[in-house]
């Protein structure tokens, strides 16, 4: 802080510390949580039910199975698609390390296709490039909560008899060519994580039209185990049940999904609210040269998870680092999303180097995530707003 008081002068533009995401708890959510806490039922309750029947309706799927996260659920979708050994699945770099840890987990080689360079999304065409005869299966992610191209992914998928998972954590509300996302893809999973648009605390969710996979990803949360006898291979009585799978215990509790059912109630506004925060960000932000403001695809909605601003670095004596740590001097919570996976030491040890997606490695050296999220007031927006010009304003050239 001292550094940056010897840069700057004066106060930082807010004396408390806004994160770039948080959840919205209100004495609703804490009373629905209370009262499933006093019932017959903290886990694998009725709650559950109706908390999947809720998001399904709202994102107009056939089914939905809650997990007890977003990892988790991405984990049930390469199960349900029956992903395995020596399997490859083509996805984004752009995107948190769950996106392709989950088909790591099946045994499977995550496979990066470059990102466009204007929605920042997976890009079709690059998509197309990376198939071949081991592919099995597309993971698109909705980056930021804008949806992918998905007339042009369900075209390459069918086309070379692929599923598509779509990852829309960032993207509960979504809309594609007015369509939510959810209604669309062979699976689409949510996370309920607190910075997400509903939370559960943790938690996730997997929305899907078909039968069969509904039932593989509600085996899978409950360690592969069936009581429904005409699925099992013997029946010794009303005690009895089969381990069928090698599944997971990633079930979600009564307590979670009655903070999800009240949330979702809430859903509206927080998405108006995010909307109300990004137009505010995009008219006053738009007059910096310095910047290059989100690009909005004309076929989509988006969610607005995330508010990602692209640097013009060649307009500043500055480096991305040096931006970023003044905006937290200024206590002002902007993050990055996101480092390109197989960045990670982890994934480096499998093979994968710099270089695969140059589109997406030149965008992770630019941008920044601004705080987005309903809690925030107006003078919260404007605080971020000041701080970007202040910022700026100094190190521009």
């Amino acid at each position: 802080m001292e550094e940056r008081l010897a840069i700057f002068g004066g106060k930082p533009v807010r004396d408390a510390f806004l994160p770039y995401g948080r959840q919205y708890i209100d004495e609703d959510d804490i009373k629905a949580v209370v009262d499933t806490l006093r019932s017959d039922y903290v886990t694998c309750g009725p709650k559950i039910d109706e908390f999947e029947n809720l998001v399904s309706e709202f994102v107009g799927a056939k089914y939905a199975v809650a997990v007890s996260s977003g990892t988790a659920a991405l984990h049930a979708a390469c199960f349900a698609a029956g992903i395995k050994a020596g399997d490859e699945v083509i996805t984004t770099p752009m995107t948190f390390a769950a996106s392709a840890n989950c088909i790591l987990y099946m045994g499977g080689k995550p496979v990066f296709a470059d990102i466009e360079t204007n929605t920042y999304n997976i890009n079709p065409e690059e998509i197309e490039r990376k198939i071949t005869s081991e592919t099995k299966a597309i993971i698109p992610v909705d980056f930021t909560g804008q949806p992918v191209n998905l007339d042009a992914i369900k075209r390459i998928a069918e086309k070379n008899g692929l599923m598509v998972i779509e990852d829309a954590a960032h993207a509960l509300g979504a809309e594609y060519k007015g369509n939510k996302i959810g209604s669309i893809s062979d699976m689409t999973i949510f996370s309920f994580h607190p910075v997400k648009h509903i939370t559960t605390g943790e938690g996730g969710i997997i929305t899907t039209d078909s039968a069969e996979l509904f039932e593989k990803l509600r085996m899978f949360r409950t360690h592969g185990i069936t009581r429904d006898s005409g699925k099992m291979i013997e029946n010794d009585g009303a005690w009895y049940y089969e381990m069928l799978e090698l599944g997971f215990n990633y079930r979600i509790t009564d307590i979670q999904a009655a903070l999800g059912i009240s949330q979702m109630k809430k859903i509206g506004k927080f998405l108006e609210r995010r909307i109300e925060i990004a137009e505010r960000y995009n008219k006053e932000l738009s007059k910096l040269e310095e910047l290059v403001m989100p690009f909005q695809d004309i076929n989509c909605r988006s969610a607005w998870h995330l508010y990602v601003l692209k640097l013009k670095l060649d307009r500043l004596k500055a480096g991305r680092k040096e931006v970023f740590d003044a905006l937290r001097a200024e206590n002002i919570g902007v993050n990055v999303h996101y480092i390109p996976v197989y960045y990670h030491p982890y994934y480096k040890k499998l093979g994968y180097e710099k270089g695969l997606c140059p589109n997406a490695e030149k965008l992770y050296d630019e941008i920044i995530t601004l705080p987005l999220h309903p809690s925030m007031n107006n003078t919260d927006a404007d605080d971020v707003i000041d701080a970007v010009r202040k910022v700026l304003e100094y190190y521009v050239k």
